[in-house]
């Protein structure tokens, strides 16, 4: 089975314009996204995907490989999908552009289930909230799943209901940076049309949970920071500074 990963990137952000390349100790955010996920023993490959030359020239700049993509996708999955069509590979690990705490043993966490269960088309991590602040933040994708693993609704609103308001009560999970696709299934998601949720939650797995398309969630031991807004950019760069993964790229 080969295994590549794509990271989508692209400089438009409406919170944070430029942040691909926003430096965190020295290097680009993209840089520490890029070589962590090249560290994993389960990849045949990584690609940057992006619209944008300055992000195609800071990643050849430090060693990697870059695809040029149409500026016009609203999707991260949909520009993955553009990326890897003249690519060979069985699954397409598609890895957030913004997650730089990222941690290379995740991408095998996320693929595992493929292994042993060659049916299913798409696989998200997944990681419970511990943090009400976390839970309250549209930035964070919540996601509740059936009893079997697979996804039944993502939101940036609070999932599920907290009784009396009481957040201690619930088991609140939300996904998580790492997404791997099997390469038809990636294929069907960019052929399929948009949908009203996935619009109106601007949440790429809507597309496939509305079309009817399981998504399974399989939970990390790894927990990360995702990059919305300057702010976080200096919590991030707080945390990864004693961070002993920064010694090995």
């Amino acid at each position: 089975m080969k295994i590549i990963a794509v990271i989508p990137a692209r400089m438009g952000s409406s919170r944070f314009p430029g942040k691909p390349l926003a430096p965190i100790l020295g290097r680009s955010m993209i840089e520490h996204v890029y070589k962590r996920t090249a560290l994993s023993p389960v990849l045949d490959g990584v690609y940057m995907a992006t619209c944008d030359d300055e992000i195609m020239k800071a990643t050849e700049a430090f060693g990697g490989n870059a695809i040029m993509t149409v500026d016009s996708h609203e999707r991260a999955s949909d520009r993955t999908a553009e990326a890897v069509a003249n690519l060979d590979a069985d699954v397409v690990v598609m890895v957030q552009g913004d997650e730089p705490m990222l941690h290379p043993d995740m991408i095998g966490e996320a693929v595992a289930p493929y292994k042993t269960d060659p049916d299913i088309p798409c696989i998200n991590l997944t990681k419970r909230i511990d943090v009400e602040d976390d839970f309250n933040n549209p930035g964070t994708i919540k996601v509740v799943t059936d009893l079997n693993g697979n996804a039944l609704y993502m939101s940036r609103q609070t999932i599920p209901t907290a009784p009396g308001g009481d957040f201690s009560k619930i088991t609140a999970m939300k996904q998580v940076c790492i997404m791997p696709f099997r390469r038809d299934a990636l294929l069907r998601f960019a052929a399929l049309e948009p949908t009203p949720l996935e619009i109106a939650e601007s949440i790429d797995m809507m597309r496939f949970l509305e079309h009817g398309v399981p998504v399974r969630m399989v939970p990390t031991k790894f927990d990360t920071q995702a990059v919305d807004t300057p702010e976080d950019l200096a919590r991030v760069e707080a945390l990864m500074r004693d961070d002993p993964l920064m010694q090995t790229y």
